[in-house]
């Protein structure tokens, strides 16, 4: 955790937002879009229009044969509290002696709150890689997975990776910045344009998207 900034940070939150408007669009006509997430309403598959044209410039710098396979863009407000306080009451029965600051510090490793979420903005995605034939490339750990199931190695910096999976992460992580987007480093699938973490990260004046409508 050393020099990790969460996005429960009140740095974070204390980011302006100067909302750009831009709209939301359907990721199913541009990419591989997986349904292990998915929702009635096709929300999951959404992201802004601006993170959208970055992840394509992005996929152009992943090694040949290689493309993105995303898992989750747009989340309401509601679903992303869901989720939140779901994680949250599994840490509090792992760590009954834990306060309530700490409890809420732990969450923050694998889910934001939802004034700070980028999902909510449609700004974050969460993403892996594929091959041309729909193997999804070994990362070292699964997508989405908690500290505590993954023992750590969601961290995109985790020392104990295999040299393979580390490699995997370098060409993910070098592709998706030279694209100017950012990651959550406590989780290596999780990378986002124009939300507050973004404008934190880059030291930008504000972000660029605020809470989304639903498409």
């Amino acid at each position: 955790m050393d020099g990790i900034v969460l996005m429960s940070d009140p740095r974070v939150a204390a980011v302006a937002v100067e909302e750009c408007g831009e709209p939301l669009v359907d990721c199913r006509t541009r990419f591989h879009v997986d349904e292990r997430r998915s929702d009635p309403e096709g929300h999951w598959a959404h992201l802004r229009a601006g993170v959208a044209d970055r992840l394509a410039l992005a996929e152009r710098s992943l090694p040949y044969g290689w493309h993105w396979l995303l898992v989750e863009g747009y989340r309401s407000p509601a679903r992303q509290r869901e989720i939140y306080d779901g994680y949250a009451a599994s840490l509090r029965r792992l760590r009954p002696e834990a306060t309530e600051a700490e409890l809420a510090c732990a969450a923050a490793r694998w889910v934001a709150p939802s004034h700070t979420a980028g999902h909510v903005a449609g700004a974050a995605v969460d993403l892996t890689v594929r091959t041309r034939d729909g193997t999804e490339v070994d990362m070292g750990c699964p997508e989405a997975a908690t500290p505590e199931e993954s023992a750590g190695t969601c961290y995109t910096a985790a020392p104990d990776l295999p040299a393979h999976a580390r490699r995997n992460r370098g060409a993910m992580i070098h592709a998706l910045r030279s694209a100017g987007m950012v990651n959550y480093p406590t989780e290596w699938w999780h990378w986002s344009y124009g939300d507050r973490y973004w404008a934190f990260t880059t030291r930008a004046r504000s972000a660029r998207y605020g809470p989304a409508d639903p498409p």
